[in-house]
């Protein structure tokens, strides 16, 4: 088959590799759609590496080429022995993440006992960290690791079910942590969140502006930082207030559009590492920081020593974690397929690029993605 292979920084290409066998627990998937995702840029440039040998040591992509694409969705060409829940000829959605479900432990790890997945002991990620990614004709995944897709969504949208999961997770994290400022609960009665700010507008910023709104019905002033014009008025259709940094002191701004108060919760989601400056002087003492962008670099360690001095609470979440619904599927992957096919969640409009072939993607990592009318790129070969 098929598979573009990443064999060093900014070098991908198309090569022919052997066709997955599917073990008895596992479903071969013929590839449909796959997103390409700000990780997934960041491993392209050279900018991060989450693969490593038995001994810790990080592989190089010179010495083991990695097969990228870890949103995505597809049709079931061929079932395992052992499979009996879906059939080939169904449509998916995969979570990437392979947990001790996905291993067939006899026992859950606390990990996944608590519903934190992919934090898994036995933790293994599609495209990421080892196991083959989308970006190929065949894909073979654990059965135990698909959610029928039981709509008519088209597939370019259903393969956005990840990310909307990891935002899903995010804020699920936001909610359980104890912390100063709540959305909900005895602590919000005394001290709400009634400011947020999401710094950027890519897709996950987008992501999360319309689950806040929608999914969490939030009311109170919601803040995005976006350079892009383009990025920044989607943000506003979404129900966020727009500032454009390179135009405007953000500091500044924010405390006008706060009255002073500053922010209760800010989400960090664009992977600047320069935005850490100015966290302190956006943020109320005490308040809720979600690290979520990826990719930080050029900025010194020191920087977090004036957001200390203020007592934030850090929280760091990654990927789509939850628990699992009765039939052993993801429960994060299920609602979040469901909130995209609901239209509670529009993602039609953050895709902005389509890729018809594997030889077509490259384009999207070495030039499309700095154009000013890039958001998100899809790859659809169904």
């Amino acid at each position: 088959m098929k598979a573009l292979a990443l064999i060093a920084p900014h070098k991908m290409e198309v090569r022919e590799i052997a066709a997955p066998a599917p073990l008895p627990n596992q479903v071969l998937l013929r590839v449909g759609a796959v997103g390409l995702c700000g990780t997934d840029f960041h491993i392209f440039e050279g900018h991060a590496n989450y693969r490593r040998d038995a001994a810790g040591r990080l592989i190089p992509l010179e010495d083991e080429p990695l097969i990228l694409g870890h949103e995505f969705c597809g049709i079931i060409e061929e079932v395992g022995s052992a499979v009996k829940d879906v059939a080939a000829g169904d449509w998916v959605v995969v979570d990437q993440g392979w947990n001790c479900l996905s291993h067939q432990k006899a026992d859950l790890c606390e990990y996944c006992a608590t519903g934190d997945s992919h934090q898994c002991a036995n933790y293994a990620e599609h495209g990421i960290t080892g196991p083959q990614g989308a970006l190929a004709e065949f894909v073979a995944v654990p059965a135990i690791n698909t959610v029928r897709i039981e709509s008519e969504l088209p597939l370019q949208q259903a393969a956005l079910t990840e990310p909307l999961g990891c935002i899903a997770h995010s804020m699920d994290v936001v909610q359980k942590t104890p912390t100063r400022y709540q959305f909900n609960g005895e602590t919000a009665a005394e001290r709400p969140i009634k400011h947020v700010l999401i710094c950027g507008a890519g897709p996950a910023g987008l992501l999360f502006t319309q689950y806040i709104r929608n999914v969490l019905g939030f009311d109170g002033l919601v803040i995005v930082t976006e350079p892009s014009a383009k990025r920044r008025k989607l943000a506003e259709e979404f129900g966020a207030t727009g500032i454009d940094p390179t135009q405007t002191d953000l500091v500044e701004a924010v405390n006008d559009l706060t009255k002073g108060e500053r922010i209760q919760l800010l989400i960090e989601s664009a992977g600047v590492g320069q935005l850490f400056k100015q966290i302190p002087n956006l943020i109320r003492k005490q308040a809720t920081v979600v690290m979520y962008g990826h990719g930080h670099h050029g900025v010194d360690l020191g920087v977090m020593n004036n957001i200390q001095f203020i007592e934030p609470t850090l929280i760091a979440p990654t990927g789509a974690s939850g628990g699992f619904d009765s039939d052993g599927r993801p429960s994060t992957y299920r609602q979040s397929l469901g909130l995209i096919a609901s239209g509670k969640i529009n993602v039609s409009k953050i895709i902005t690029h389509h890729y018809q072939s594997l030889a077509d993607v490259p384009a999207g990592f070495a030039q499309d993605h700095f154009g000013a009318d890039y958001i998100k790129g899809v790859a659809v070969f169904s």
